[in-house]
């Protein structure tokens, strides 16, 4: 069930993106509020409805990781109060990936917290100017820039306070796409969580994409990688790629394990790997013609 769900998503994401049909209701549909809860661990979610932002709490400081759309700062930031944290105890901003729905919050919160602003060598260049880069099928999105403070490179770690995240940089959505690994200690077990970049097309001009000409390449390499991790939870920054409100409702109904699932990660993959196939060969048809 997971499967055909996750497919139905990917097609739907790569042939005709919600934000380009219809961007305004889009994005209110996204912004809208949902609660804040811990997830496992100390890691817990602060986003809207539509997209994912996780806050990993410290004795030395948090790390807080995308930012959502502009007008989702300030729901993340009251999210983070409302779980009993202060905003200027963030020490760090991490970006999955540099897309208006979660690089166009990072400014102001880097206002609010006064956070170090760390992310890819692929994706720092369209986090300084607030565009994407590489052609797409809904044009260019604008977002707040941002001053990138340091660059990190794939398998190198962030530390602060006892939590270890390691950079899992996997091209292809964007250039720069990371994925954060980070093992956590919940309820007397040890757990690895992967927060996930992602592997949709996204409107990605996978023909002739002069702006991304590696594309095609780097997602193929991606789908080989993603796919050789382990991981036991998996959270996305859209929060239906990985089930988080339905999981949610079973750890409210006292369900221990309701996000750990080491068998997701491969479904997700694959669906997108599917997915791009598909769409690899409409792009190349519709060239030919």
């Amino acid at each position: 069930m997971l499967r055909s769900i996750l497919l139905a998503v990917a097609l739907m994401l790569g042939a005709a993106p919600a934000l380009a049909q219809d961007e305004e209701d889009a994005r209110v549909e996204w912004n809208r509020p949902a609660p804040p809860f811990t997830v496992v661990g100390n890691v817990h979610f602060v986003g809207v409805a539509g997209l994912g932002a996780w806050l990993i709490t410290t004795p030395e400081g948090h790390i807080l990781i995308d930012g959502g759309l502009p007008e989702s700062a300030p729901r993340i930031i009251q999210s983070i109060r409302e779980l009993g944290f202060e905003p200027t105890d963030v020490r760090i901003l991490l970006n999955t990936h540099a897309h208006v729905d979660h690089a166009g919050g990072l400014a102001e919160l880097q206002a609010v917290t006064g956070a170090r602003i760390i992310a890819s060598e692929g994706d720092r260049g369209a986090l300084e100017s607030g565009r994407h880069h590489g052609l797409t099928n809904y044009g260019t999105w604008w977002f707040p820039p941002v001053h990138v403070d340091q660059v990190i490179a794939d398998g190198e770690t962030i530390e602060l306070g006892g939590v270890r995240l390691t950079a899992i940089i996997t091209p292809g959505h964007t250039a720069g796409c990371t994925n954060w690994s980070l093992p956590v200690r919940d309820h007397d077990r040890d757990l690895n969580v992967l927060f996930f970049c992602s592997a949709s097309i996204g409107g990605n001009r996978l023909v002739g994409n002069t702006e991304y000409p590696g594309i095609v390449d780097d997602y193929r390499r991606t789908f080989q990688r993603l796919g050789g991790i382990k991981t036991d939870v998996v959270l996305a920054n859209h929060p239906e790629v990985a089930d988080l409100f339905e999981r949610r409702e079973r750890q409210i109904k006292g369900d221990a394990n309701a996000f750990v699932d080491s068998a997701a990660l491969g479904e997700i993959v694959e669906a997108y790997r599917e997915a791009f196939e598909a769409e690899l060969q409409r792009q190349r048809a519709g060239d030919r013609r």
